[in-house]
């Protein structure tokens, strides 16, 4: 197995599956539910986990409740949590999630009460690639910290409200539109991807769900588009793409073989409900991929 770090938020989502999305100040009913993990690392370890690889995740949690949900899901994962600070007395994090029948969805988040300031990873086990998600500033630099001392990938997942120094001496970073419209308001794609991989000297990329994959290339920005499925939850799909495209970095993978992993992996989960728990294994993302290169070469074969 190829052990992957994973560093930032573990959380527990309740999710209900609604028609509409709530509007207004009145009771309303559900079609569907599911209570899992979440959180944009925890998801990630999961989608290492389910792709083959030996997910050690650093995140804080409480003794409470909630806690408890989140170990005994990760556990059962056979994500490892050695790493993971646990505080007596603290309030594990969790969020209320709505989504609609288009797949969309509406997120309110506890980010929890007297967790842990950070995470010391000295004594970590030496992994092939490191990802850390962008909310937990004080872990992140930490995150970058270690791989720049083990000379792997140091893979940032890179949301708003984004904070640039945060993520300094990463090697790759993988934004998300709204991640990267903070960076750089009122730039095109292009050239906000072409100021970022110059100020941190560094692999760039952003993903636009549906839209695929914007990348910096040595000839200008490349372009990677999704595939296209039916989609009916698109909770959690984005932390399943960075699990899925660290893993294939530290497997040895090009970006641009990660990429494409990576957007089939996020594009199975999108037609599961359930969040993350319906991240797909290696062997259906190695199916789906050989079925749409197939598919590819059927279309362009001369007539």
């Amino acid at each position: 197995m190829t052990d992957v770090l994973i560093a930032g938020v573990a959380v527990a989502d309740i999710i209900m599956g609604v028609a509409e999305l709530p509007r207004t100040a009145e009771k309303y009913r559900a079609e569907n539910a599911h209570v899992t993990v979440g959180g944009c690392a925890a998801n990630a370890a999961i989608a290492v986990a389910r792709h083959g690889g030996r997910a050690h995740l650093a995140a804080r949690l409480g003794d409470d409740l909630i806690g408890s949900l989140i170990v005994d899901s990760l556990e059962a994962e056979g994500v490892g949590l050695s790493l993971s600070d646990r505080r007596r007395g603290a309030l594990s994090s969790f969020s209320s999630i709505y989504i609609d029948r288009a797949g969309e969805r509406q997120i309110m988040n506890f980010r929890g009460q007297g967790l842990s300031e950070t995470i010391d990873l000295a004594k970590a086990p030496r992994a092939r690639a490191v990802l850390a998600d962008n909310r937990w500033p004080m872990l992140t630099r930490e995150a970058i910290e270690t791989a720049r001392r083990w000379s792997v990938p140091a893979v940032i997942d890179a949301e708003a409200p984004f904070d640039a120094d945060a993520v300094r001496g990463a090697t790759h970073i993988a934004f998300s539109m709204q991640g990267l419209g903070e960076y750089a308001p009122g730039l095109s794609v292009a050239d906000a991807l072409e100021q970022a991989r110059v100020d941190f000297d560094c692999w760039v990329a952003v993903t636009d769900g549906p839209e695929g994959v914007w990348y910096t290339a040595p000839d200008g920005v490349g372009h990677i588009p999704s595939f296209r499925v039916a989609v009916v939850d698109t909770l959690g799909a984005g932390d399943i793409w960075h699990g899925a495209f660290a893993l294939q970095l530290a497997e040895g993978a090009e970006e641009v073989a990660a990429i494409r992993f990576a957007n089939a992996a996020a594009a199975l989960k999108c037609t599961e409900f359930g969040g993350a728990s319906g991240c797909p294994d290696r062997r259906r993302t190695e199916e789906f991929l050989e079925r749409e290169a197939a598919m590819s070469r059927s279309n362009t074969a001369p007539s």
